[in-house]
């Protein structure tokens, strides 16, 4: 099988070998060649055509976001940002994952220093992924005075919305509730995603979003207009309660190898909620989710799921088709959309 070449880029030699030692330990992958910075790194896409970029988020004479929106603008292909777990570099990351990076992860630190064993696995990941062209600025503001328009006159009808994501999410959700209307069902997401990026991300969507956006926290009761992200970490996101619905996180084990988890969460909607419910499931490697949306459907909830063309990683959104979970599937830029249409007391046919 052929090798999966690797450009690594960061401004410390130091960084650059830890990088290069954790993907050379995988016979799959091959290291291709590394700069130092955006200019030498431009220079060796050109000359060595890798499959996968690692790109550090600071660097000297260009940052990595400047040069991650050249490559999505003149060069689309897959990128993994490595990134210092501060809030400047949190908050960097997660506009990189909108602009379009595959992944990221966490530069080593002390107590974590094995913290790129996980590197390998994301850049195969990120070598199948299906990267879309940056979308401009003028046609994300054009969209977004559409969707206003499209949705001035929704009342939400007591359903709540319950989303999954993994690889390529951050993308897909933040396109997904842009076009939501303020007074949006109460939505509850489970995102995988480190736990030293969700605060960051959730912070990003409500300042893009028209609804309100927040991670999630115990006893908070879903209400219209209201966005619950599971924060990263230990603690699965669950819906509780009967008349007065609220979130709940508790502690376990990973399911599907993942905490918080899109089953766990799904689960839990199909309880609570029975068919006052619609579930969504969006792109993502795996088949977390697949199980618990198909018990949201058994309950009598609506589900939709993102289609193979749209996804950046068409892994869970596949799993849960094939066992009959997904309803509808969806291109990405029909989803919201429907999702309104589904949950208005006034249907658009």
């Amino acid at each position: 099988m052929k090798k999966i070449k690797v450009l690594v880029v960061d401004d410390s030699s130091t960084m650059r070998g830890l990088i290069a030692t954790a993907l050379s330990s995988d016979a799959d992958i091959e290291v291709v060649g590394q700069a130092e910075d955006p200019l030498q790194a431009r220079q060796a896409i050109k000359a060595l055509n890798p499959d996968v970029v690692t790109l550090d988020v600071e660097m000297p004479n260009m940052s990595g976001l400047e040069f991650l929106e050249k490559i999505m603008r003149l060069r689309p292909m897959p990128v993994i940002m490595v990134s210092t777990l501060t809030s400047r570099g949190a908050d960097e990351t997660v506009r990189a994952l909108e602009i379009g990076a595959v992944d990221c992860i966490e530069k080593p630190r002390p107590g974590n220093e094995h913290n790129f064993e996980e590197l390998p696995f994301k850049v195969k990941i990120a070598a199948l992924a299906r990267v879309r062209p940056l979308t401009t600025e003028k046609d994300r503001q054009k969209l977004a005075v559409e969707a206003r328009s499209a949705n001035a006159q929704y009342v939400p009808d007591g359903r709540v919305l319950a989303i999954g994501a993994s690889t390529g999410g951050v993308e897909a959700l933040i396109e997904l509730l842009s076009h939501f209307p303020e007074n949006c069902p109460p939505t509850v997401i489970a995102q995988h995603m480190p736990a030293s990026f969700t605060k960051s991300f959730a912070n990003r969507l409500n300042r893009i979003c028209p609804a309100r956006v927040q991670e999630a926290s115990s006893g908070a009761k879903l209400t219209p207009g209201q966005v619950f992200l599971a924060p990263g970490g230990d603690l699965h996101l669950e819906i509780a309660g009967k008349g007065d619905l609220h979130c709940r996180l508790k502690a376990g084990d990973r399911v599907n190898g993942h905490c918080p988890s899109v089953d766990v969460l799904f689960e839990s909607v199909a309880r609570a909620c029975t068919s006052r419910a619609v579930g969504l499931i969006l792109t993502g490697m795996g088949r977390d989710g697949a199980s618990g949306l198909l018990s949201m459907r058994k309950a009598g909830a609506r589900t939709f799921g993102q289609n193979e063309s749209s996804c950046i990683v068409y892994g869970m959104p596949k799993a849960a088709f094939d066992i009959g979970a997904v309803e509808k599937q969806l291109p990405l830029d029909r989803l919201a959309a429907a999702i309104v249409s589904e949950t208005s007391i006034i249907k658009k046919h």
